[in-house]
């Protein structure tokens, strides 16, 4: 028997900014508290992928709904 599993994806707006001693540092506005850095931008951004998955999977447990931004449609041109 073949079992399925759901995934979902969830898509966040990430701030990241690049600090006077030369670190990145990177969060989630909408998570609060969802917040990394990195002495590179990919290490800061790495590091918030598993702190944001970190987050989201505390929610489910406790049983709270996982925040969302209104949907905004973007017109984009596929070449």
């Amino acid at each position: 028997m073949i079992s399925k599993t759901k995934l979902k994806s969830y898509i966040f707006r990430v701030e990241i900014e690049q600090e006077e001693d030369g670190r990145w540092s990177a969060e989630i506005p909408l998570l609060p508290g969802c917040a990394t850095w990195g002495y590179t931008r990919e290490e800061a951004l790495q590091a918030l992928r598993d702190a944001t998955q970190a987050y989201i999977e505390v929610l489910i447990e406790d049983g709270k709904s996982i925040p969302s931004e209104p949907k905004e449609e973007v017109e984009v041109m596929v070449v």
